[in-house]
């Protein structure tokens, strides 16, 4: 089987047969092209969906996630995840291993089919040269009759030449040329089997792991404890009172009270009014059926159950430690690097380090004063609140100074005359603001000897009592150092003295004082 003799007479056919089947490659390289589209785009829209349904970060919603059934979903994101990769790699295989190689190919080929067409033309334009020639001599044969014996030895002549010509054509020539064509062509059909099969075996590779990721997704459904899950609602919500207790039967014509356990929000103001009226709707609720009034949470979480504003502030508590921590990092950081500047001065200017030093100790000093409200808050709920000593007192003054105090209204649920639970507010009820004697304590002294000086080198508004107002560069007495507590007392004339931030200043004491 031979197309130089089996198809000797069909050049045309052919050329038409060889084009089309370079445009079969060129179209299934297509259809791979737009198969890797369509896995890149499917392996967005896994990973966007795996994306919208995580949790928001810092949300009530992340803090839902630690039951298992949750942390089950987001093992199952997180494999979708990995599921969308996988489709990806395909993709990625797909244009590497077919369409780039196949592409390159369709070149050669391309170029290797022109060539062989060229030749093929090449060959027919001769012959067709040939029979011309043939032609013109057989006719001139006829017009020079009287030349008959010339003529018939040239039309001889020639003759044998184009049967020699012919014969190299339809034995040699168009053979030759017609079995490279063969040979292209079963190399394409070839070479596009073997594309077929490496399109399977792209994603036969990727079966295992995606059977991974599908026992990823079983084993994190599997992992779901309804128990845990049910322990953990009690734990996010459990208020820690006790149910109140049973009402007492009294004579209809007194009024009636109902027995509430200590751990209860009713005021004990409201145990002589009377919680129930007979001969009309009776109001009287327990205090967890009760819908809440709406509006701002108080900064001490007082509007919650003990149990859960226990929590609340604890949890405040680990947040203001760990910004601590994470602010003496920093000041440790800049403390090493003026450390080096003083040793290596070509490398930076130390002094250039003060400011930032200053604001992270200030920033150290107003977490400090801040965990220690909170912490205050959290003793109280747990019976173990200590009286605020002076020392504490003045160490408020720099996160108040910052901060304008607030009087909290924590409201109570009490009960109304009428049975129902409403919240008022009381003198009693208020968190009243520690005030801070300085004045008084200065009334009592004698005035106190300077003993140095010093600068400010930021400005400070004192707006709380014992506190005094500074302005950057503004220099100033000093009548007492630092005790430990991070405030210096100062004074600006016989009639203006108090207390700034040791941060705030640049002290300079005398030699004699530092003697005594």
């Amino acid at each position: 089987m031979s197309w130089g003799t089996e198809l000797w007479d069909q050049f045309d056919n052919l050329e038409k047969h060889t084009q089309w089947g370079i445009d079969i490659l060129e179209k299934y390289i297509k259809f791979v092209k737009e198969r890797t589209e369509i896995e890149l785009s499917y392996a967005k829209q896994l990973r966007n969906l795996s994306k919208k349904y995580q949790p928001k970060k810092n949300s009530k919603e992340e803090e839902e996630y630690k039951y298992t059934s949750c942390k089950a979903f987001i093992s199952t994101l997180n494999e979708m995840n990995d599921y969308a990769g996988q489709h990806e790699v395909i993709s990625e295989n797909m244009a590497s291993q077919i369409i780039v190689d196949l592409a390159r190919y369709v070149q050669e080929l391309k170029q290797e089919r022109k060539s062989n067409f060229h030749d093929g033309r090449k060959a027919q334009q001769h012959i067709e040269t040939c029979w011309k020639q043939l032609e013109s001599a057989r006719q001139q044969a006829q017009i020079r009759h009287q030349m008959a014996e010339d003529s018939k030895a040239d039309y001889s002549s020639i003759l044998q030449k184009f049967n020699h010509e012919q014969h190299e054509y339809y034995h040699t020539h168009i053979p030759n040329i017609f079995q490279k064509i063969q040979e292209m062509e079963e190399r394409r059909i070839v070479r596009i089997g073997e594309s077929m099969k490496t399109y399977a075996e792209v994603d036969r590779q990727v079966i295992p792991i995606i059977g991974k990721c599908l026992d990823g997704i079983v084993k994190a459904a599997e992992s779901i404890d309804q128990k845990n899950d049910s322990q953990l609602v009690i734990e996010a919500y459990k208020s820690g009172f006790e149910p109140p207790g049973d009402i007492e039967f009294e004579d209809y014509t007194q009024p009636m009270k109902r027995t509430v356990s200590d751990n209860s929000l009713s005021n004990s103001r409201g145990e002589g009014k009377p919680d129930l009226k007979f001969g009309g709707k009776s109001k009287g609720k327990l205090w967890p059926f009760i819908k809440k009034n709406k509006g701002a949470t108080p900064e001490d979480f007082s509007n919650l159950p003990p149990e859960q504003r226990r929590k609340k502030l604890q949890q405040k508590v680990d947040e203001l430690n760990k910004e601590i921590q994470k602010e003496m990092d920093q000041r440790d950081a800049i403390t090493k690097m003026k450390d080096v500047y003083l040793k290596n001065p070509q490398m930076g200017d130390p002094a250039s380090l003060d400011h930032k030093l200053a604001e992270v100790s200030q920033n150290i000093e107003k977490l400090r004063l801040e965990t220690q409200k909170f912490e205050a808050w959290l003793a109280e709920v747990e019976g173990r609140l200590p009286a605020r000593s002076e020392q504490a007192r003045r160490q408020s003054g720099l996160y108040d100074s910052q901060n304008p105090p607030t009087v909290n209204n924590c409201a109570q649920d009490r009960e109304s005359p009428d049975g129902s639970y409403t919240e008022e507010q009381s003198q009693e009820s208020e968190v009243k603001v520690l005030a801070t004697d300085f004045d008084d304590e200065f009334d009592d002294e004698e005035p106190l000897a300077a003993i140095g000086t010093c600068k400010a080198l930021y400005t400070f508004e004192g707006q709380n009592e014992g506190t005094i107002s500074v302005v950057e560069g503004e220099t100033l007495y000093v009548i007492e150092e630092d005790k430990g507590d991070g405030w210096t007392r100062i004074r600006r004339n016989e009639d203006e003295e108090g207390y700034v931030p040791t941060s705030y200043v640049e002290v300079c004491l005398d030699k004699n004082a530092k003697d005594s």
